[in-house]
Parts: structure tokens; sequence; C-alpha cells
């Protein structure tokens, strides 16, 4: 279950390969350009590698959009790329009557220091380096009821990339790491648990919420594949009544282009967090803590 394949062809060095395609999640073609490409680059980096080269794939009705935002969509993901250091070596174009827009991407790592999301530790700390509540924003966005002001803040966080908070978490010794996307932050976290065979508890209270996204979240303002999450939840994750149902919502939320999770040693979870925010990852925190035993997810 991890993020992305890895294929050794040296002793010291491995190509760890991932592909993301989807529709827009927000209006502006740049910025769904942007956000594409960073969310492609999350699953290398999840993997503590260093992303090497992409190629684009993009489903476009040229006819009836023109060239304009196509363009556009392009730029935004080579300006991301460039931020990555990696370079944009082709790509593939169909006619479509709906846009989509994404990026196969390929990085390298030496194969002892892949950072699976199967390597957490009983004792780990899990640190979240992105805020939550990005699927409610883009559900809220869909309806057209998103504030300018949100829709910018969903802008920067969801085309900001994992860059530094890969860095981040090799300088401070992870153990394990995930990037939160489709299954929400407890389906991940699920996974992270399942691969390690422990047991992660995750702290409501702590939940890091995008300030701009909160009220999209009390409204709930939730998508199909939140629900479905929620569905998944139901059946293998124990919930403590306490939890507030923004922070179940939060949960559950689909995201794009999330943040990392990371499992760290104790020791260095305050050195780590310290790292993430120092370098532009503001709301990181810690949201939870991985044991030996019980329920494979408990959120308390």
């Amino acid at each position: 279950m991890d993020d992305a394949g890895v294929v050794a062809f040296r002793d010291d060095a491995a190509l760890v390969q991932t592909i993301d395609v989807f529709p827009p999640v927000v209006d502006d073609p740049y910025w769904f350009g942007r956000i594409a490409a960073a969310n492609a680059l999350s699953d290398v980096y999840a993997m503590g590698a260093r992303p090497l080269t992409a190629v684009n794939f993009v489903a476009y009705p040229l006819d009836t959009l023109g060239g304009e935002p196509l363009q556009a969509i392009l730029n935004g993901a080579f300006d991301a790329l460039k931020d990555a250091d990696c370079a944009m070596a082709g790509g593939h174009s169909i006619a479509d009557t709906e846009v989509k827009f994404g990026l196969a991407v390929t990085g390298v790592v030496h194969p002892d220091r892949i950072v699976k999301n199967s390597g957490a530790r009983a004792g780990d700390q899990l640190v979240l380096s992105k805020p939550l509540g990005l699927g409610c924003l883009t559900t809220a966005l869909k309806q057209g009821k998103a504030d300018e002001a949100a829709i910018e803040a969903g802008h920067q966080i969801m085309g900001r990339l994992n860059r530094s908070a890969a860095e981040a978490m090799l300088r401070h010794g992870a153990h394990a790491a995930t990037d939160i996307t489709g299954f929400g932050l407890s389906g991940h976290t699920f996974e992270m648990a399942e691969g390690a065979g422990l047991s992660a508890v995750i702290h409501a209270e702590a939940l890091p919420l995008l300030p701009e996204a909160l009220p999209y979240v009390r409204d709930t303002f939730t998508c199909g594949g939140s629900k479905r999450n929620q569905v998944f939840a139901e059946k293998h994750i124990e919930i403590a009544d306490s939890v507030s149902e923004p922070a179940r919502i939060a949960l559950f939320d689909v995201q794009t282009s999330g943040g990392l999770l990371i499992a760290v040693p104790a020791a260095r979870t305050e050195e780590l967090v310290a790292d993430l925010r120092a370098h532009g990852d503001t709301q990181a925190c810690r949201v939870g803590e991985m044991v030996s035993s019980g329920p494979r997810l408990k959120i308390l």
C-alpha cells in the first residue's frame, strides 16, 4: 500500500514511480496545473525520494475552450516542477469533453533509505505537515459558495510542494510517512497502522484545520469521496463519542495535495515540528502516536 512503485536498478539507486490524473479542483487553470503537479510529486516525496522527471497527461476540449487555459495549466505544472528541480520531459494529450490533467513522475532514492508507509514503530509520534479541510473548501468552490480569501488560501496550501516536509522528515529520522489525499487522514493513518501491524491513536482536538476552510467544514460541505471514507471508518475505526462533528468531518475529508503524515521517534518530535514550521508548514503539529495494541485506528 505504498504511495509509489520502487524498482532498484543498482545496489545504490532505485527508481520511484507514480502517476496522478484528475479533473479540476479549482477554477483557475494556472493553479489547477500547479496543484496537480504538487499532488503527483507528493507520492515521491512521501517515500523520501527526489523527483527527477515528469511527463504530463491532458484531456482537453480544445475546440470549445481554446488554447489559453491549456497553456495556463501547463505553466502552473511547469512552475511546480521548477520548484522541485524536476524536469518536464514531455507529455501526451487527447481530445475530451471534460478537462483532466496530471503527471507521471519518476524519482530516485537509495534502496536503504526508502521511507515506507509501513515502517512505523510503537512509540512513534505522528506529525502532520499541512492543515485539513481542503475537500470541504473545494466542494464549496464547486457550488459557488467559497469566498475569495478561502479560494486563495486553498491555492497556496494545495499548490505548496511537500519538498521541505520530506527533507525535514529525513533530517529527523522518520520511520514511516504517507501523503494525505483521497482517503483522508483517517484512511491513510489506518493504512500506516495496518502496514506496521500497530494501532494508531489520533487526538481530534489536535487536528489542524485551514482557518479559511473552517466555515465549510462546519457547514458540512462534504463530497462523495469523504462520505465513502466515513462509511469505511464506521466498520474499521473506533471513534470516541466526545469527538466533535467538525473533527469527524476533517478526519474523513478528501484532500488534494495534502500534507505528509510522518511517524517519527518521540525524542525527535518537537524538533521535527519546529523544522517544518521554520520551512513554511506553519500549521504542522503532532496529531497522535503509534501504540503496540488496540484497534487499528482509534480517534480520541
